[in-house]
């Protein structure tokens, strides 16, 4: 038992938790079932795995001084953010060997229905969010019913995680066909439940047809925006000197220091920006080198091990479709979150924290969605909808894990706050020692699903006089 817990940890740990391995191993093994000649192989493999690294290098760019930025923001804005009395480092300590058989076992849950099922047709494969959602699962299940032995967990998690990525490119599946009509990949990532809800909200507000983010006619002397690296450079440089011209000078110092100790404020405020910028072109970058082999490759496993599968990919993978529109949504959440932090705090509610990387990301994503229903108008829609989910969710998950790791609620995406809030509304019952309902409940809904979504297929392709059994991969997915 011991040697088997052993080798699933270190699965987790070494592949499905780094995800340039993870993306490498998948593309290798894709190219060689296409029994592709070896330097094919060897060399589209390492262009995946490098155009991954790429991608990270580009997030630690800009992420970098996001980081301190948030620190600053808040010595701007006069607040300070809540004391947490757990710490996500004693919770990953303890339950860190939990959460790694998580994520092993529910992956290969993960891809035994996806073998199982045509209609689930994606295989989850963003791994840093395969590790937070098996994260805020435990941190759940452990508020929900304290004291349950390893194993218990350990099965649990696995059932509710491997349905929820199942589930979840799926329910993403139409909004995606509008970014990707030849459906080459789907989306999987926990910003869904803001795209989504923009999906739905920005339906009234015109089509993408009219007002296009990338499309936008602007006059000569602004015509500069429309090149997102300059137009993103700009706007993140004067929210920077904004924020350092009313923080605390010893928090500023101390925020430039870390780049460098003879560095002016201002300065720093100012390449600050311009790394971001740079980060973003780094990252866009980093994806289409990685997609241009991960793709491809993974013709492999939708022609030979798993039937008309596709690969589910971060957000990033999305980005180069429409980067206006994402720097729209980022500007409008990060915006909206900033006044939501004034009228809390005003209010006696609750202390914010901005959390600027899942602002960008979380806000960019929906400003995108938003854009492909109803152009500009939608991208800013998905900002601002973002940023209320996250100061409102931030707000009422704190002391949700008071007992585990309430930082949990500030690192949040959306769909962490639907797990948190999921599992806690079945507390009630899980208290009485039903704690196998969850997974029980998770599973059957998942298959539920996925046979209704299986027979309408069916139903689809009788009536188009194709073959039943599901569409296939595009020839060139």
């Amino acid at each position: 038992m011991d040697v088997i817990k052993d080798i699933l940890t270190f699965l987790a740990d070494n592949v499905f938790g780094q995800v340039p391995i993870l993306i490498g191993l998948i593309t290798l093994i894709g190219l060689l079932l296409q029994r592709k000649r070896f330097e094919d192989v060897f060399a589209g493999a390492l262009r995946a795995t490098i155009g991954v690294v790429i991608l990270f290098i580009g997030v630690d760019v800009f992420t970098g001084g996001l980081t301190s930025f948030q620190t600053v923001l808040a010595s701007a804005m006069g607040t300070t953010p809540p004391k947490a009395d757990h710490t996500l480092t004693q919770f990953l300590t303890d339950q860190g060997g939990t959460i790694a058989l998580v994520i092993t076992v529910a992956f290969l849950v993960h891809v035994l229905v996806v073998r199982l099922f045509p209609a689930a047709r994606y295989l989850y494969l963003t791994g840093h969010l395969m590790f937070w959602v098996s994260t805020v699962t435990v941190a759940s299940l452990v508020t929900i019913a304290p004291g349950q032995d390893q194993l218990t967990l350990v099965l649990c998690g696995a059932g509710f995680v491997a349905a929820y990525w199942t589930v979840q490119p799926l329910w993403m599946r139409p909004l995606m066909r509008r970014v990707m009509p030849d459906d080459r990949f789907g989306y999987a990532h926990t910003s869904s439940l803001s795209c989504l809800i923009t999906g739905y909200a920005a339906r009234p507000l015109g089509s993408r047809e009219k007002h296009d983010t990338e499309k936008l006619k602007l006059p000569r002397q602004l015509s500069f925006f429309k090149d997102v690296n300059v137009s993103t450079a700009l706007i993140i440089s004067v929210i920077m000197l904004v924020a350092v011209a009313f923080a605390e000078d010893a928090v500023v110092g101390k925020a430039s220091a870390e780049m460098d100790p003879k560095l002016s404020s201002w300065v720093w405020a100012l390449l600050v920006g311009l790394r971001f910028a740079g980060g973003i072109a780094i990252l866009l970058f980093g994806v289409r080198m990685f997609l241009g082999e991960i793709v491809p490759a993974f013709k492999g496993f939708s022609d030979k091990v798993i039937p008309g599968t596709r690969p589910a990919l971060d957000a990033p993978t999305v980005f180069p479709v429409a980067p206006t529109a994402v720097m729209l949504g980022f500007v409008a959440s990060t915006g909206v979150f900033l006044v939501c932090l004034a009228v809390f705090a005003a209010a006696g509610w609750f202390t914010l924290a901005p959390p600027m990387i899942m602002l960008f990301f979380v806000g960019g994503a929906a400003g995108l969605f938003g854009n492909v229903v109803a152009g500009w108008r939608g991208a800013v829609l998905g900002g601002v909808i973002s940023g209320l989910i996250l100061a409102i969710g931030q707000s009422v998950t704190w002391g949700l894990y008071e007992r585990t790791a309430p930082e949990l609620a500030t690192l949040a995406d959306p769909d962490w706050y639907a797990i948190g809030w999921l599992l806690k509304a079945v507390d009630p019952v899980v208290g009485d020692g039903s704690i196998w309902l969850v997974p029980a409940v998770a599973l059957v809904a998942m298959t539920a699903t996925l046979l209704v979504l299986g027979r309408a297929e069916k139903r689809r392709a009788v009536a188009e006089g194709a073959a039943p059994g599901g569409d296939k991969a595009p020839a060139n997915a």
